[in-house]
Formats: C-alpha cells, structure tokens, sequence
C-alpha cells in the first residue's frame, strides 16, 4: 500500500483526498489523515518555524553515482537555497531562474504580508514579492530581483527517483541558515494533506533530518538536482523522527508554469468521500467485489452528482469502525482496475478540469457505466475530518 497515515472513515474525494482505517480510505481530492497503524504519529509540515536556538546537526558526507559527495553539493548549491522570512515564521525555498524566482511552499508563505529572502554568495536580505501559490499541491512562488550573484538550482526528474537512492536536503532548520542532511529515498508515491485539505500525489518519503524551518527547501538527488520540496514530516514528537515527505518536482514544475502563464492554478475535482473495498469490507457488506473504491458521500452540484453517482445510505461496523454501507462500488477507471481511493485520487489528481473519466461501478450487485466530467476545485475540501499537517 502508499498510504501513509490511517484515520476514521469519513473524508472526502473531490480531486485528491485520502484517509484510511481499517482498509478504508475517505478521498475528497486531497486530503491525507493521522492515524492507527503510524503508532501515534502524525504528519506535520516542515518549514514555519519561530526562530529559535537550538542544535542542528550535519549529516555524514558520502560518495553518490553522479561522483559528487554531501559536501561538494552541497558547495555547489547552498547559495541558491533561500532563508524565508513570512511574518512571525521562518522557512526555506531556492532559486530556480537566472530571473529571481523562487520556490518554496504554499504554507510557509501563507497570510504573510511582508516576506524577505536572504539568498545568494553573501546572503543579503531581498525582499520578495509573492508571484502565487497553489495550496492544493501545498507550493508557493516568489520573486526577487534579478541579480547576477543568485545561484540558481538544476531542476531534476522526480519520476525517475528510485527507493534507496541517496538524496540531501539543505534548509534552515529552527533558523538555522543553509543546514545540510542527507538520507535516501525511503519510498515514493505517498499521499499526504495539502493546506487546504485535498491530498497531494507522489510524494517522495525520505529519512534525511527534516525539522521546523525546512519546509520549502529543495531535496537533491545524488547529482545535485532537486526533486522536490521538503514539506512536511510524521512524527510524535513535532521534530525528526527519520519521516520526510517532499513534493516532487514535477508537481512544482507544473505549478511555476501555470502561474507564469496565466496567474492562477486550476485542479480537478470529482466531489465524492469515500473508502477502500478489501475482502474484510467486503465480507461484511456482503459486496460482490474484493477491490475497489465504495463512495460514501456525493457532493450535491459537484461533478459525481450531477452524473448520477450514488452514496451510501447506512453503516456497518469493522471492530468498532463505522463504514458506509449501500453507496455506489468503483472498480475501473477508464478500463482499468483500481484497488482503492488512492487510485481515484491519483486519477483526478492527474486531470484538468473539463477532462472525462469513465468509472465502472457496482451497485446493488450490478455493474453500470457511468462517466463524469471533471470539474475545478474548490478553495478548500469539504466533508473532510481533517487532521493537521505537521509542517517542518
């Protein structure tokens, strides 16, 4: 399974929102929640954090296929990365153009009325203007002034990203500027919660040092290429606990583009919560399917209403869980199979508004077709039981 937290049923799936429990997952576009089987810990983002005095370490230097260790990337590329002021909170970002612009997330700058970078050889104080920001893929673009002493960072290809492989991470940890760690991809395609609820896709999960004040920093491949921003953490304690997820870059890329070409960012969204189908749910339910997604709420004018999908109308129980019971059973999108809500997630994710999707679904036992056209996302998910994102 992707999934990385598990909480109670109810969540929502409009474009991208996942929850699990007991083998079920709620999805409403976007939403990832806290839960059983993470022994108490909890997700949180890792960038804002009051400047405060504390020890941050250094990670051991290593040898990497492209020949470059820890510290000649981090030679090469810690001037390009960024020490964000937003108000009362800190955070990190990094230069992506000769022009000024800088990537960091949605969350970092969130609400902020004055922000400034100190970024470059010398680290002078700049001040930033916010180009904008997506909260859906939880990413925020800013701009300074063109200057001739930024360092821009080599974008990379966070799809070809493979588990095991050695990443770093450069950031400013509890306001400390410009620290470097290092780990390796501890598994990819993970979901987690986007500030406004939806769930993000194709998280890199990595266990390189990640703690409050490095949320927006780049993760770096073993060439010195970013593959994504570090945004949030799962942990008991609020700080490291080896669990670090990051926003490929591709999911950024995407984001710089639209908000170049035309000021805004525009997501997909189906308008449904719902759950995971496994052979225990379906034992119970008596379904005549062992896989699939089973819808529990359909958002009343969202795309899945008005093509006709159906909720569900009681509850059952699974050790003291409640499921939705009578609501309609996804099983292939697009003619394919799906295993769970993450597939639907993904699936939406992956669209634009205006796009087709042709689901299969079980209801009361017989299978129908039914096809939904994609519509633009709401600011924020409804129907979600949301926990709060640890944010690093």
């Amino acid at each position: 399974m992707k999934r990385i937290l598990s909480s109670s049923f109810g969540s929502a799936v409009a474009g991208g929102l996942v929850v699990a429990a007991v083998g079920l997952g709620a999805i409403e576009a976007g939403w990832v929640g806290d839960g059983g089987d993470s022994g108490g810990a909890t997700t949180a983002p890792a960038g804002q954090a009051n400047l405060v005095s504390n020890e941050a370490g250094r990670s051991d230097s290593g040898g990497s296929d492209d020949g470059l260790s820890v510290g000649e990337i981090y030679e090469r590329d810690a001037a390009g990365v960024a020490f964000i002021r937003a108000g009362q909170a800190s955070g990190s970002g990094f230069v992506i153009d000769n022009e000024g612009h800088i990537l960091t997330n949605a969350h970092v700058v969130e609400g902020a009325k004055d922000i400034t970078v100190e970024v470059g050889e010398d680290g002078e104080q700049r001040e930033a203007t916010l180009v904008g920001a997506d909260p859906s893929s939880d990413v925020a673009l800013l701009d300074v002034d063109e200057s001739d002493d930024l360092t821009a960072l080599e974008l990379g290809d966070s799809g070809t990203t493979e588990v095991g492989d050695p990443v770093v991470a450069i950031g400013n940890p509890f306001g400390l500027d410009r620290t470097v760690t290092s780990g390796i991809v501890s598994a990819k395609q993970r979901q987690i919660q986007a500030p406004n609820g939806f769930s993000i896709s194709d998280v890199i999960q990595t266990d390189a040092a990640v703690n409050p004040g490095n949320s927006g920093g780049p993760l770096l491949d073993s060439g010195g290429r970013v593959i994504g921003i570090n945004s949030q953490i799962a942990s008991t304690s609020g700080a490291n606990d080896g669990v670090a997820f990051a926003v490929p870059i591709a999911t950024a890329k995407d984001v710089v583009d639209q908000l170049l070409d035309g000021g805004s960012v525009r997501r997909a969204y189906l308008g449904i919560t719902g759950g995971d189908v496994t052979s225990e749910v379906a034992e119970v339910l008596d379904l005549t399917v062992e896989r699939g997604a089973i819808v529990e709420q359909v958002f009343v004018g969202g795309p899945a209403a008005d093509a006709g999908l159906e909720g569900s109308d009681g509850q059952a129980n699974i050790a003291g869980q409640a499921i939705p019971s009578g609501g309609d059973v996804i099983t292939d999108l697009n003619g394919e199979p799906i295993e769970g809500m993450e597939d639907v997630i993904t699936a939406v994710n992956s669209g634009v508004p205006g796009d087709e999707l042709k689901l299969t679904v079980v209801r009361d036992g017989e299978v129908q077709e039914i096809s939904v056209t994609l519509g633009e996302r709401p600011a924020q998910a409804e129907g979600a039981q949301q926990q709060a994102p640890q944010f690093p």
